[in-house]
């Protein structure tokens, strides 16, 4: 017999499964009854959306009862693939992330809309009594980031950033070395992204497919007619919805300087680059220099002419008082007094590693202890890029308040620290 409804939510809400901030074990997991599953639906399908439907399908303690996608085709497409991975389950389909939001019997969502979407709809579970898996980057602007903070910490959620990165063992091990004073106190640190925006020259305006909801998928962006480029995968190189590629991958790779070293005190913020060609209007190169307190950080679009570091297409590259370490999602090289390695055994390991980074999620919603990637760092992490991207588009050097979260005397950049959504959409 199925377990009642407020058995089950009860669980999820209260399990102390975490004992002592420990994850639950996936051992324990798969004895989880079914009846105490996480209930998890998943909003936005396209690409990222099918691999969040197939991480979690395929986790023992996980069923997907709902799918979500402002685009029919990619709903039906992914309602077909997640039969094969659940036969026989019974799962909603949706074109209105809100009917997800109101069914009470739905635990967690994760979502992978486009960009301009994703701080939006993470508040509006968070009041849902949802707890959230979103996709990176947290949210459009600042301001959305802060409101994301504080709907999480009044509404007493779960947020897990979806930096999958973040649970390899690399990534673990490089944040050891360095807390461990491996290469000194670091005073410098170099990270890049090669590559660039694709060539977007399609202008014409074309009728809006009938199986999509246009004015939806905008949501709280600028009003446009439709343009194939502007939406769906491409979409991330306008300005509108993303920050094209330094937005897309900044937080992947800054996410582990942030854990090794906190950078704290941001003073400065001085970019330089391009517009990309075509239509779109990303950077197609940008260089960032941030002043930190006791810390210089630099984003390049190039590998910096440090060792190891062209072989590399993104990385970071630590500079410290005894030697270096460069390091990229999988791999790592530490530079002491002339010798290059790929380890120190003699630093013991001190970080416990991920059980997966879905399945650590899964843990934190049952223990209500925080995620590996929880909203408050991640929220941290996320700023300086937003902050990049302004410098970037006034082309001017900035100074920041980092207690009040303002540019000094500047009114033209503290403007673009927010956007005001459509009228329609302003929902959160």
């Amino acid at each position: 017999m199925k377990a009642p409804k407020h058995n089950r939510r009860e669980f999820v809400k209260k399990s102390s499964l975490g004992l002592m901030g420990l994850t639950l074990l996936p051992s324990l997991a798969r004895k989880i009854a079914a009846s105490d599953r996480l209930r998890v639906a998943h909003i936005g399908v396209g690409g990222m959306g099918n691999n969040h439907m197939k991480w979690f399908a395929d986790l023992d303690d996980v069923e997907v009862v709902a799918l979500c996608d402002v685009d029919e085709l990619h709903l039906a497409d992914s309602l077909k693939t997640l039969e094969s991975l659940q036969p026989g389950s019974k799962v909603s389909g949706y074109k209105d992330f809100r009917r997800i939001l109101d069914r009470k019997d739905i635990d967690a969502i994760t979502c992978a809309t486009p960009d301009h979407w994703h701080s939006q709809i993470a508040s509006l579970a968070f009041q849902a009594g949802k707890d959230v898996y979103g996709e990176k980057p947290l949210s459009y602007d600042v301001k959305e980031g802060q409101l994301l903070l504080k709907n999480q910490q009044k509404y007493d959620r779960i947020f897990q950033l979806g930096t999958q990165i973040h649970a390899t063992d690399n990534y673990h091990r490089v944040v050891e070395l360095i807390q461990a004073g491996a290469i000194g106190k670091v005073h410098n640190v170099r990270l890049w992204k090669t590559g660039g925006p694709p060539d977007l020259t399609e202008t014409v305006i074309k009728p809006i497919p009938k199986t999509l909801d246009w004015d939806m998928w905008l949501g709280p962006a600028p009003y446009v007619d439709y343009i194939p480029a502007k939406c769906h995968f491409t979409y991330r190189y306008f300005m509108d919805y993303s920050g094209g590629v330094f937005a897309d991958f900044w937080c992947h790779i800054a996410d582990v300087v942030y854990w090794a070293i906190q950078p704290k005190g941001l003073k400065s913020i001085s970019a330089r680059g391009e517009e990309a060609d075509g239509i779109a209007n990303t950077p197609k190169w940008i260089d960032v220099d941030y002043e930190f307190q006791d810390l210089k950080l630099f984003w390049t679009s190039t590998p910096p002419d440090v060792p190891g570091a062209a072989k590399r297409g993104i990385g970071a590259y630590f500079e410290g008082e005894k030697g270096t370490l460069i390091c990229d999602y999988e791999t790592r090289e530490i530079t002491i007094n002339g010798e290059t390695v790929t380890d120190i055994p003699e630093i013991p390991k001190t970080l416990q590693r991920s059980p997966g980074h879905q399945q650590n999620f899964v843990d934190a919603v049952k223990s209500r202890n925080p995620s590996e990637s929880n909203l408050a760092y991640a929220r941290e992490m996320t700023l300086p890029m937003h902050l990049g991207l302004i410098s970037w588009q006034l082309n001017r050097k900035l100074a920041w308040n980092a207690e009040k979260e303002k540019f000094i005397g500047d009114k033209e950049a503290n403007a673009l620290l927010s956007r005001k959504p459509r009228k329609k959409w302003d929902l959160a």
